[in-house]
This record gives structure tokens, sequence and C-alpha cells, in this order.
């Protein structure tokens, strides 16, 4: 005699609400989107001011046909972390952030919408979350220019939050006073027109870390990392150490902790030149050498998640 079918849990039981959060995790796993802005040229730049950038703007080029011309600013984090806010002025001017308090599961969506959103907004308003908006955005590539990199200014503050000559009310300069207490001094650093990804200098305090947004294939890009483990190269020099690595956004960001009382052009020659290592380390296809491997597993053991 076969055996019978599992009964099915009874409603409201525990046994299923656990199948039910289950199917929910599953649910929206499927939904989320592996690496968002795939295909743009400023993926490692956009992952990066979303992920750790403090401070920093830059002027998105529209691609050509996006609905509008109103000039758009990317920015890292605006005030209240709203997605969108239009700027009032003789030529109004949208700005949409990064490091939003309201997010979906496909940041590059929402980017998208936010852009559009400020296209036909009135100037003075602002977009809390891209949800609110009513816009059905395209993929982000028909959205903004997919090969045009950003154009970056970093800031050392958030006073850009209001526009020159405009004397803020004591609410918002107590929260622009507020925020500027919590940043931390960030750099872009230039590593000449043959490097891969962007490399961002971030001083946390005791130490400075040097944050490589790297757009290889991450499982190819963690052995061309144990290959130049195991080879003595991972290291960016004296007052350097390799810290680890984190997964975000369908990319591998390898980090180093860097003496922080050395300027971030101190970094800039010795990061390059581990550049060259990697890329090296990258078109190697050799089977890995049991110090590879070895060297492989401890890079992993030391690799975290933030998607």
């Amino acid at each position: 005699m076969g055996k019978s079918k599992r009964n099915s849990p009874k409603p409201d039981s525990n046994r299923a609400q656990r199948l039910a959060e289950r199917r929910a995790a599953q649910e929206q796993a499927a939904q989320t989107v592996t690496r968002p802005f795939a295909g743009l040229a400023a993926e490692c730049d956009l992952v990066a001011l979303r992920e750790f950038v403090p401070s920093a703007t830059a002027t998105l080029k529209l691609a050509p046909g996006a609905q509008g011309d109103r000039p758009v600013t990317l920015a890292t984090v605006l005030p209240g972390a709203v997605a969108a806010l239009v700027r009032a002025g003789a030529e109004p001017t949208g700005f949409v952030g990064a490091q939003v308090q309201h997010q979906s599961a496909d940041p590059a969506a929402d980017l998208a919408a936010a852009i559009l959103w400020t296209q036909s907004a009135e100037p003075g308003g602002s977009l809390d979350s891209v949800a609110e908006s009513g816009v059905a955005a395209p993929a982000l590539t028909e959205v903004i220019d997919p090969g045009a990199s950003l154009d970056l200014t970093v800031h050392s503050d958030f006073n850009w939050w209001v526009p020159a000559g405009v004397q803020p009310d004591p609410q918002v300069a107590a929260t622009i006073e507020q925020a500027n207490r919590a940043i931390m001094p960030s750099a872009r650093l230039e590593l000449g027109a043959d490097a891969v990804g962007a490399a961002w200098w971030v001083d946390a305090g005791e130490r400075a870390h040097l944050r490589w947004v790297r757009p290889e294939n991450e499982d190819d890009l963690m052995l061309a990392l144990a290959r130049v483990h195991a080879a003595g190269g991972l290291q960016l020099g004296e007052g350097s150490r390799f810290a680890g690595s984190f997964r975000t956004h369908g990319l591998l960001v390898p980090v180093f902790d860097l003496d922080h009382d050395r300027h971030p052009a101190e970094w800039v020659t010795a990061a390059a030149e581990f550049g060259v290592r990697l890329l090296a380390a990258l078109a190697a296809d050799s089977p890995l050498t049991a110090d590879e491997r070895r060297s492989r597993d401890g890079l992993r053991s030391r690799q975290v998640t933030l998607r």
C-alpha cells in the first residue's frame, strides 16, 4: 500500500504560517533584479553612490528621445532621503536620489521613474517614493544615455542641499548641520584611462578604506583575487591590508584598509599597479594551484553580501 500524502496544514496553524512566509520570501527573491545597472557605463559608480559614498552629485545625460528636457542631477542622498525633487529657479532642475527611504526590488526602475517624474513635476515639489509617482518607467538604459559615465562632484558636506544665495530656515539648517557632522570624507581615485570599475577612498575614522566596485563576473573576479593573493600581490603596499569583499547589485567589491593619515592621492599609484595585477589574473585560464585554492577558500570566508 502506497504512502498517503501529507495532510495540508490547517489554516492559521504555525506550519501554514511558515509555509506562507517561505513562499513570500521565494516570490520576493524571484522579483529581485540581481544586477540592476547592467548595460550602463556608469554601473560601478551608480553602485558606489547607492551603497557607501556619503555626498556626491552628477548631472545625468538623458537618453535621446527621453521625455522632457529639464536637467537632472543625481545625488547620493536628498533631504529626507526622498526619491526626487524639483528645485525652483529660472531653470527648474530635477534632483534624484541614489540612497532613498522607500525602494522596490529594482533600484534601476525606481531611478528611471524618479527621473521621468522630475520632467513634469511642479517646481518646489518632492517625491517621497516612486510608488506614488504614477510613472510607468521604461528601462533605465532608455532614460539615461547608457554609454555616458558620471562626471562626479564629491562634496565634503551637504550644504549643496540649499541653493546658493538662499538662507535656509532653522529646521533645515539644523538638519544640514547634523548631516555634516556624520559625513565621512571620501574621494574617487582617478587611476587612468585603462582603469576598470570605480575605486573609492572613504575615511571611516581610525582607518580609511579603498572600496573598488568591479564590473566583472563575481565568480571570475573571486578566482582572480585568489591568484593575486597566492602570489603575494593582494595589497597596496605599506599601510594597507586587504580587508575582504562584499557582493552587492550583482557586483563584487574588494575592500582594503588603509592608513588614514595618508592623502587619497597617495594611493593612486599603488591602486593602479594592483589593477594591472588583477587584470592579468583575470586573463589567466589555467586551473587553480593548491595555494590558489586555499586562497580562494580563505577569501570567500571573509566575504559578505549586502543585497
